[in-house]
């Protein structure tokens, strides 16, 4: 029941402006549970809703951030809360959209790690690594980037959902880079299909586009793949780690007794 209500809460043709859910919330007479508590407003209350059920969404702290005025209902408080920082926002020209995958990127060296963000948008690549927050992934998750990619191409001047939703389209390729990234902690996956992850997350001012450069140039050192190619196929278990090291004592002992055999000759 609460799941529905919440779909339907974020879908564009069902919004009404906060103004008027504030004027109705007013006129009712359950604005506090008690005298002692803070008079409650229709934000806060959005808040506490979406946080139990959406709480990757919701940016710790955003209330203090958000001036309720300027919400104009409930997708556009959804959208403000994954709004980047100013230090975080460095937009410029995405010169190519050849972006590797996750695939791709673990085959190169790259790590993943889970990162406790603020937002989803909270990304970085640093020393090989790729930290990202947690994804959560249900059967509404579609729905929920398509009315915000829609609510922001139209009324928004920033596209930075739609600039989340690039990049991620980017990664995310084929069923294996959900599977590294479940592996990693990085993506929650409530639907069990790989497949159908794919299809529920499927410029100019691009704010990943510094993102993007890392993870290409790091692609493009030889020494990484190498690297990589050699971690993965030969050190990937105990036993072959051994098995490698026995095998180049052997040969340096074969070695050593061939020179010795022809300095005794």
């Amino acid at each position: 029941m609460l799941s529905d209500i919440l779909l339907d809460m974020c879908l564009i043709e069902n919004q009404l402006p906060f103004f008027i859910l504030e004027d109705l919330l007013k006129a009712s007479s359950i604005t506090r549970y008690s005298p002692a508590e803070e008079e409650y407003s229709v934000i806060k209350l959005t808040y506490k809703f979406f946080e139990e059920r959406r709480d990757s969404w919701m940016k710790k702290g955003i209330l203090e951030e958000i001036n309720s005025s300027e919400v104009a209902h409930f997708v556009d408080f959804i959208r403000k809360c994954q709004k980047p920082s100013e230090s975080d926002k460095t937009e410029k020209e995405l010169e190519t959209i050849n972006v590797p995958s996750i695939t791709e990127l673990h085959q190169a060296g790259v790590k993943f790690r889970f990162k406790p963000g603020k937002s989803l948008l909270d990304m970085k690549f640093d020393r090989g690594i790729l930290e990202m927050p947690l994804l959560k992934i249900d059967d509404d998750t579609e729905i929920l980037f398509r009315n915000l990619q829609a609510f922001e191409q139209c009324h928004c001047v920033e596209d930075y959902i739609a600039n989340y939703i690039s990049t991620i389209n980017f990664l995310v390729v084929t069923p294996k880079d959900v599977e590294i990234l479940d592996r990693n902690g990085i993506i929650e996956n409530w639907i069990h299909d790989y497949e159908a992850v794919i299809n529920a997350l499927s410029a100019d001012d691009f704010i990943f586009a510094s993102l993007v450069e890392d993870l290409n140039a790091y692609c493009r050192r030889p020494w990484n793949k190498w690297k990589a190619t050699l971690k993965q196929e030969y050190f990937h278990t105990p036993w072959a780690i051994i098995s490698l090291i026995a095998a180049a004592i052997l040969l340096i002992l074969t070695t050593v007794q061939t020179v010795c055999s022809l300095i005794q000759v």
